[in-house]
């Protein structure tokens, strides 16, 4: 609850200087959410953000709420970083898409390729 509390203040107070226009940006490391769609900002709401260990890789959790009756299309895409900040991705990932429900609550996640990722941040967007 702490960290939901922590990530929805951090927002607040980054939302004016935010040029992103792609959605929203989930930075796993520092916690920090970035609104870039005030629309999609306002229907999807961050409720946790993990990174847990799976056979010496990273893997990077976003647990979201949905506070929009219908159904959203959206795309999202996780980028990994080492433990210094560099970006250890050769290729970056493809777009993945999926559906959400109104009010539903639902997880997306992604296992770094590289082992020297540690850090993950996520962009998500409304799909066209």
């Amino acid at each position: 609850m702490k960290k939901w509390l922590f990530a929805a203040l951090m927002a607040v107070l980054v939302v004016g200087c935010s040029s992103n226009t792609a959605g929203l940006r989930v930075d796993g490391a520092s916690q920090n959410v970035l609104f870039g769609d005030n629309v999609l900002g306002s229907r999807l709401v961050i409720d946790d953000i993990a990174t847990t260990e799976v056979d010496g890789h990273a893997r990077g959790v976003v647990r979201l709420v949905s506070e929009y009756n219908g159904d959203q299309h959206i795309q999202y895409r996780f980028y990994w970083y080492d433990e210094d900040g560099l970006e250890v991705n050769n290729k970056l990932s493809p777009w993945r898409q999926t559906v959400v429900r109104g009010k539903e609550s639902f997880s997306i996640s992604e296992v770094s390729v590289n082992p020297n990722g540690k850090q993950f941040r996520v962009q998500i967007r409304e799909a066209d």
